[in-house]
């Protein structure tokens, strides 16, 4: 059975939510420049339809509901890096990335790695966002959505239940480094978890899902 779905209608022959496809088309039916978009929610309708087209095109260019946005305008500390991981297949290929939260902008991405999992790349990219702050004498803090990995980065271990072999041994070999990186500094960054039920998905996200 078909998902419900919601359309926002900012621009037809008449404006308004409507809750089927075939009452959304009858209202932009021969308008030119109809404005019209889909949601998967009532919710995230009515919080699109406060707004003009322009503005909630503007402002969810990344697909992010305009609640969440609102929520994560209030809540974030834009002025920080965020970190993620992908991997097709557990194993599989894996890789991650950090980018600075304000602005999206990639600063460091490594991979894809072979026979990894996504617990391991969260913890790598973890370790990899403090060495990186260490090394710009920066305290911003670091966002990441994974529990599991902030909990081994504060125990100082990658507490994978994945064995070694010869696919995945550079990456067994970054692991232990990793660790020994843990081990031998310290750091004052606050590791912050990313709420993606109430802000969307982390802006280093590889959008996969």
């Amino acid at each position: 059975m078909a998902k419900k779905k919601y359309y926002v209608v900012w621009k037809g022959n008449k404006t308004g939510i409507f809750t089927s496809w075939d009452a959304c088309k009858k209202a932009v039916a021969g308008f030119k420049g109809a404005q019209y978009k889909s949601f998967k929610s009532l919710a995230e309708a009515e919080e699109a339809f406060k707004v003009s087209y322009f503005e909630y095109k503007e402002n969810n260019q990344n697909g992010v509901p305009l609640f969440q946005l609102e929520k994560r305008a209030k809540e974030v500390n834009f002025d920080s890096i965020n970190v993620d991981a992908a991997s097709s297949g557990n194993p599989g290929k894996m890789e991650y990335r950090g980018v600075y939260t304000k602005t999206g902008k990639e600063i460091f991405k490594q991979g894809p790695f072979q026979e990894g999992t996504n617990n391991i790349g969260e913890f790598l990219a973890l370790v990899h966002g403090l060495a990186f702050l260490q090394q710009k004498k920066s305290n911003l803090p670091i966002y990441s959505d994974s529990k599991i990995a902030i909990g081994w980065v504060k125990k100082k271990r990658c507490n994978t239940k994945l064995q070694p072999n010869a696919k995945n041994a550079d990456l067994f070999q970054l692991i232990k480094r990793a660790e020994a990186w843990l081990h031998n500094n310290s750091y004052s960054n606050p590791i912050l978890k990313w709420n993606t039920k109430e802000w969307g998905e982390i802006p280093a996200d590889f959008g996969r899902k």
